[in-house]
């Protein structure tokens, strides 16, 4: 007993004095405690199995801060859809606090309220991000949804939205919760914000957010939605509409791909609407391009000696798996891959919206939802609004013409989707004898759509795949 009384004293020496000698270390350098011949003892204490000084150098790095963090997760954002089109898009330079101030002054300039909201699936978690106007950043990590469990979600809820015969509100409601109830009741309801932007992460890109239900309401019902690719990759400047161009193109028949016999109907009715039906309200002009003209040199001729604010391509346009050539949008003549978009210079050409009506994409695979969600970034457009599936002739066209019978009476173009969205979901948009009714002016449906009377518009099917990309202003 005695000697290990004497071995634990001799130990607490050693331990003081290596004490002290860290703390002299700090004054003098090692030369000097080699001429004192105290260098052996240098040796010995860096081999001690503990040193509280020694687990916490002071040189350290210091922890990111919140706004770092949300920085990386842009350029996280940025460098995934660069990696995918193989090019240079674009800068993130807005941090959190420039964000809140952008989303004040639009918020001011189009009389509405929008918040951003990022959802990231991550291997344990689900991350989530609120900004609201002139607002610090509201961070939400849910450890009771990891990746595997909402993509499980994710994946049943697609399923079963794109066929018109099924509906399930469980899921709608589940994901709802994941995604929008941490932040409704206490934040975005206390703000009245009514126009949310979605940055998606991957497995989400697919989700058609207008379908998500809180138990009482769809989404589309309190807010306008638009998915974006990342803040810092979008167009936030805002000009009014007031003189409008718009070309109208598509074909109706095709050598290898089915016919869309509404198309002529569609685009017709679209600038007869705008040309005669608006002359009180502001001034649209517009051109159209069916079947036999609408050919590549035909497009890049119209876009290049006219300047048109509004691209409407009646046509397939599919995003499908692999690198972007394997999505392409279908020209009379041609296919134009998703890869060939800078071959049209379209951000030169301002272009405020390009408008896919007859998109379809391969839900759940990821390089397929990029290259949807990217379509406004790689053609440089303001804004680009297209269809996660495709929904019937008949559903394309009430909700295309809607939306441009709702395009002129507001300020954002998401507000004039979701007026149209809602149309089609509360009955107000529906089809009676041979015709479909609209918000303004029934459109005459052509003779191959004109038996079909008995189509439900409410169903999400045929409204909440239409989606908003990039810019909602």
């Amino acid at each position: 007993m005695f000697k290990n009384k004497l071995h634990l004293s001799s130990c607490e020496k050693t331990f003081r004095n290596g004490i002290r000698f860290l703390l002299f270390k700090q004054i003098f350098n090692v030369s000097l405690f080699r001429s004192l011949g105290l260098f052996s003892l240098t040796t010995s204490l860096v081999s001690l199995p503990y040193s509280p000084v020694l687990a916490q150098p002071s040189n350290s790095p210091p922890k990111p801060t919140l706004s770092e963090k949300i920085l990386a997760m842009e350029r996280s954002f940025e460098k995934e859809f660069e990696d995918y089109f193989e090019e240079d898009l674009a800068e993130v330079d807005q941090d959190p606090e420039e964000i809140a101030q952008t989303l004040l002054h639009l918020s001011e300039a189009t009389d509405t309220k929008p918040g951003v909201l990022w959802a990231v699936p991550r291997e344990d978690h689900l991350h989530l991000v609120l900004i609201l106007p002139g607002g610090k950043p509201i961070v939400r990590d849910l450890y009771d949804v990891p990746r595997s469990k909402l993509l499980k979600t994710v994946e049943a809820f697609q399923q079963q939205i794109d066929d018109p015969n099924q509906w399930d509100l469980q899921l709608a409601q589940q994901l709802h919760q994941w995604i929008l109830g941490p932040y409704e009741k206490e934040h975005l309801e206390v703000a009245e914000i009514d126009t949310l932007l979605f940055c998606l992460g991957k497995g989400l890109r697919g989700v058609p957010l207008a379908a998500l239900h809180d138990g009482q309401s769809y989404l589309v019902e309190r807010y306008s939605l638009t998915a974006i690719p990342a803040f810092n990759l979008i167009q936030t400047d805002y000009q009014p509409r007031k003189t409008r161009k718009i070309l109208a193109a598509g074909a109706s028949q095709f050598l290898r791909m089915n016919s869309l016999p509404s198309v002529p109907t569609e685009i017709s009715t679209i600038l007869t609407y705008l040309r005669s039906q608006l002359s009180n309200q502001s001034q649209w002009q517009g051109q159209s391009l069916l079947n036999r003209d609408f050919t590549l040199a035909n497009l890049k001729e119209q876009l290049y000696t006219q300047n048109y604010n509004i691209v409407h391509l009646a046509t397939h346009a599919e995003f499908n798996p692999g690198q972007p050539q394997q999505s392409f949008i279908q020209l009379r003549d041609t296919r134009l891959s998703l890869d060939q978009m800078n071959t049209i210079n379209w951000s030169k050409l301002n272009l405020d919206l390009l408008v896919l009506s007859a998109c379809k994409t391969a839900l759940g695979d990821d390089s397929a939802e990029l290259g949807f969600a990217g379509i406004a970034l790689k053609s440089g457009v303001k804004t680009a609004l297209g269809s996660l599936w495709y929904v019937s002739d008949l559903g394309t066209l009430a909700i295309m013409n809607e939306f441009y019978q709702q395009l002129p009476q507001w300020n954002t173009k998401a507000q004039a989707l979701r007026q149209a969205q809602l149309g089609m979901l509360r009955g107000k948009v529906h089809v009676n004898d041979g015709r479909i009714i609209l918000s303004n002016l029934p459109v005459q449906l052509p003779k191959e759509l004109a038996d079909m009377t008995n189509v439900d518009f409410s169903h999400p099917f045929y409204w909440s795949g239409f989606t908003m990309l990039s810019s909602p202003w």
